[in-house]
């Protein structure tokens, strides 16, 4: 399946969530490299005209030269670079052990820069874009650790841009709330967070009764689509976008002063929780 004069995708997560109706938007006129980490969709990836599925863990940093080496057998150039996979770790802080929050910023964080350094020789005049999120403007309690490793994301792509001499675009969309099965599987990997945690009970039902509803009356994923199609395409795109109105007043709320802030969430926390 040679690339010829089609665009060449590269899309992490791309079983599920935006991921996957990324792969479904641009598998309709490009070539598109699916990354999967379950055996169980290789098949059904391989099926997709115009898509080649490879293996990558973004939890196991060996499997991400194996990724790279995949892909470079099979296309000399990659236009778009889409890190599109990642989870959620989520609970108080003071109770999260740090083995969860390691996790959180191997898959958020860590394994998207080793897996976009690895593929820079094909990324030369192409574009890298990640899925952050508003979580990255740091507001939210009790999901600290994804908001911090989205956080790092963006600082160190961002810092990336304005370092290198030649390279990538680097573009950061910072979707707000979104329905994905991401939601049901932020309750599934936080079960013993939001069940066993006596101290913060009240925040934790909250916590995972938000989550239902988010994943059923979230934003379509349909809007984060356009938008990155759009930024794929663009001339000059901006180096950030938000999706969805959450996401616009999250960004405006995280440039008050941080007493302020503070304030703001703690004010709100109480009428909540009591």
């Amino acid at each position: 399946m040679e690339p010829q004069n089609r665009k060449v995708y590269v899309i992490t997560g791309a079983t599920s969530g935006i991921g996957k109706a990324l792969l479904e938007e641009f598998s309709k006129d490009s070539i598109v490299f699916a990354g999967y980490r379950n055996a169980r969709y290789e098949a059904e990836l391989s099926k997709l005209p115009d898509v080649i599925p490879f293996f990558i863990d973004m939890e196991k940093p060996y499997t991400i030269s194996g990724a790279v080496e995949f892909i470079k057998h099979k296309t000399d150039r990659v236009d778009v670079l889409i890190n599109a996979a990642g989870c959620v770790v989520a609970g108080a802080v003071e109770h999260i052990a740090a083995s969860r929050i390691r996790k959180q910023f191997e898959v958020n964080t860590f394994s998207h820069l080793e897996f976009t350094q690895k593929l820079l020789p094909l990324l030369n005049e192409g574009r890298v874009i990640n899925i952050s999120s508003m979580a990255s403007f740091g507001i939210f309690p009790f999901v600290a650790p994804y908001c911090a490793s989205k956080r790092a994301l963006d600082i160190l792509f961002n810092s990336m841009s304005l370092e290198m001499h030649d390279g990538p675009e680097i573009i950061s969309v910072k979707p707000g709330v979104i329905a994905t099965p991401l939601w049901q599987k932020s309750l599934e990997l936080n079960k013993s967070a939001l069940e066993n945690d006596e101290e913060y009970s009240k925040e934790m039902r909250y916590m995972e009764a938000n989550a239902l509803k988010n994943g059923q009356k979230g934003l379509p994923v349909e809007r984060v689509v356009k938008l990155i199609k759009k930024v794929s395409i663009t001339k000059n795109p901006k180096p950030s976008y938000t999706v969805g109105v959450d996401a616009f007043f999250s960004e405006l709320i995280s440039k008050l002063p941080q007493n302020l802030i503070n304030f703001l969430i703690k004010t709100g926390m109480k009428k909540k929780f009591g």
